[in-house]
C-alpha cells in the first residue's frame, strides 16, 4: 500500500525531540484554574459612583489598598457591578482578581492629568512614540503574582479618539498609554473580558512568565492611528487562545526590546502558544513578530487561527542595527481571508530609538515553518526581504494553497532568503526552493496527534 505524498512529507519533516529540554509540552495545555478567593468586595464600598461622569480613581485605589492585606490570607476579589465606571489609572496587588459583572465598564479619562507619568521601560530606553518618558496605563500589575482579570463579559473602554487626536496632530508630550499592562509580573491571567478603544495597546505583558489570555475580545475602529490587540514583550510561557481581536494596527505583536536598550536587557519572548483566534488588522498585521526585537523571540506555536480583512496576514519584521533573532517559530493550520499581502518578512522594516545603536548588529531570522494555510482573496502571496549581510535562512512553507484575486505577473517577491517549499500554490520563487528539507524547523508530532514543534536533527 502507498503512502500519500503529503504523509511522505509530513514524516520527512518530523523528528519528535525535546524542546528547551521540556519535551513537547505547549503552554495552552496547561489551563489554569482560578480558585475562589476567599475575600470580596465591591467597589461600591469604597465610594465609586457609576455614572460614567464621577471620577472613581480613588475607590480603586483605596480598595485595592485595602485588599492588598487579604494577600497572605488566600487573596481577594474586587467586584466591580453593573454601570460606567470612569477612572485615570490605578494599580492592582498580587493574589488579586479584578471582576467586572456583565454590563460593567470601566472607562478611561479622557483628561490626560488622570494618567501618572512613568519611566519608559528600560528594554526600549524611551517611549516607543516619544523621547523620554510615558504615560502609565489605565489598569497597571508591576511585580505582582498570581493577578487575575476576568468577569462575566465586562468592558474596559479607554475611550481612545482624543489620545488618537492627539497622536495624529502631534499634541502628544509623552508616549500613549495602554489599557492594560503587567510588567515584571508571574502567573497572570485573562479572560471573559472585552477591550475597545485603546488609546494605544490593549494588553502588555512585559518582563512576565505564565501568562493566559483566553476568551477577550478587543476592538478598535480601522482609523485609530498604532492601536495594537495583545502584545507578549520580553516573557516567557504565554498562551492567547480563543480570542477576537480587529485592531487599527496589528492584531497580536510579538517584541522582546528595542536596539542596544533591548540587546542590554536581553530578555527574549519565547514558549508562547496561539490558538482558536480571529485577528483582524486594518493597516498593520494579523500576526506580527517585531520589528522590536533586540532580546531575541523563538520557539513559538501558532494553530488554528482564522485571519481576515487585514493589510497583511503574518509578518516578521527587523532591521539593521536591531540584534536579536527571529527563530523556531511554526505557524499552522491557518485560514485567510481578504488579505492584501499574505506572508511578509522584511528587513528594513522599522526606526531606531537614538541614534546610540550598533549599525553592525545584524538581526537573524531563521528555523520559519509555515504549513496547511488556505487563502482566499489574497492579491500577494508573498514579499521575504532579507539583510545582505545576514540573510534570512530555512524559511519553510509545505502544504500552503491562495487564491489571488490579482492579475499581477509575479505573487511572490524574495531577495537574501532561502528555504523549502512543498506543495504551496502560487508557486513561490527560486529563493525558496532548497530541495533539503532538513534545514526546516519541524513538525512535532506528538502522541495525541496535537502538533508541537522541535528542531530537525
Amino acid at each position: 500500500m502507498k503512502m500519500p505524498v503529503a504523509l511522505l512529507v509530513l514524516l520527512a519533516l518530523c523528528n519528535a525531540i525535546k524542546v528547551n529540554g521540556e519535551g513537547n509540552y505547549l503552554q495552552c495545555d496547561h489551563n489554569p484554574t482560578s480558585q475562589p478567593r476567599p475575600h470580596s468586595v465591591s467597589i461600591l464600598e469604597f465610594g465609586a459612583v457609576g455614572d460614567g461622569k464621577t471620577l472613581n480613581t480613588i475607590a480603586f485605589q483605596n480598595a485595592i489598598f485595602y485588599l492588598k492585606s487579604f494577600a497572605d490570607k488566600g487573596g481577594a476579589q474586587l467586584y466591580v457591578p453593573p454601570g460606567r465606571w470612569l477612572t485615570g489609572s490605578f494599580n492592582l496587588t498580587s493574589h488579586l482578581t479584578l471582576f467586572l459583572e456583565k454590563g460593567a465598564v470601566i472607562l478611561g479619562s479622557q483628561d490626560p492629568s488622570h494618567w501618572d507619568i512613568v519611566e519608559p521601560l528600560p528594554s526600549y530606553g524611551r517611549g516607543i512614540e516619544l523621547p523620554g518618558r510615558r504615560y502609565r496605563s489605565l489598569v497597571n500589575g508591576y511585580m505582582l503574582r498570581d493577578v487575575v482579570i476576568t468577569g462575566d463579559n465586562g468592558t474596559i473602554d479607554g475611550q481612545g479618539s482624543v489620545w488618537w487626536e492627539w497622536f495624529t496632530s502631534h499634541s502628544l508630550n509623552y508616549t500613549r498609554p495602554h489599557l492594560v499592562e503587567f510588567v515584571s509580573s508571574k502567573d497572570v491571567h485573562v479572560s471573559n473580558i472585552t477591550f475597545l478603544n485603546a488609546p494605544a495597546y490593549n494588553i502588555h505583558p512585559v518582563y512576565c512568565s505564565n501568562v493566559h489570555i483566553h476568551n477577550v475580545s478587543v476592538y478598535a475602529p480601522p482609523g485609530s492611528p498604532y492601536t495594537v490587540g495583545i502584545v507578549p514583550d520580553s516573557s516567557d510561557n504565554v498562551c492567547i487562545e480563543d480570542c477576537n481581536i480587529s485592531t487599527g494596527h496589528d492584531a497580536i505583536a510579538l517584541k522582546s526590546g528595542w536596539d542596544e536598550y533591548g540587546i542590554a536587557y536581553g530578555r527574549p519572548t519565547t514558549n508562547v502558544h496561539i490558538r482558536s483566534v480571529h485577528l483582524q488588522s486594518s493597516t498593520g498585521s494579523s500576526l506580527a513578530f517585531g520589528s522590536e526585537m533586540s532580546g531575541g523571540i523563538s520557539n513559538i506555536q501558532v494553530e488554528h487561527v482564522h485571519l481576515y480583512n487585514s493589510f497583511i496576514g503574518i509578518q516578521f519584521r527587523t532591521t539593521k542595527g536591531r540584534g536579536g533573532y527571529l527563530r523556531e517559530i511554526i505557524i499552522s493550520d491557518a485560514n485567510m481571508l481578504n488579505i492584501n499581502l499574505a506572508f511578509s518578512a522584511i528587513g528594513d522594516y522599522g526606526s531606531h530609538p537614538d541614534d546610540k545603536f550598533n549599525p553592525n548588529a545584524f538581526p537573524s531570522l531563521e528555523k520559519i515553518t509555515l504549513h496547511d494555510i488556505i487563502g482566499k482573496n489574497i492579491i500577494m502571496a508573498g514579499n521575504f526581504s532579507g539583510i545582505q549581510q545576514a540573510p534570512f535562512k530555512s524559511m519553510c512553507l509545505f502544504n500552503i494553497s491562495l487564491s489571488m484575486s490579482s492579475t499581477f505577473s509575479s505573487c511572490w517577491s524574495c531577495s537574501n532568503v532561502s528555504g523549502y517549499s512543498k506543495m504551496v500554490f502560487p508557486e513561490p520563487c527560486a529563493d525558496l526552493k532548497n530541495s533539503n528539507a532538513s534545514l526546516c524547523f519541524s513538525i512535532l508530532m506528538r502522541p495525541n496527534g496535537r502538533g508541537g514543534s522541535g528542531a530537525i536533527l
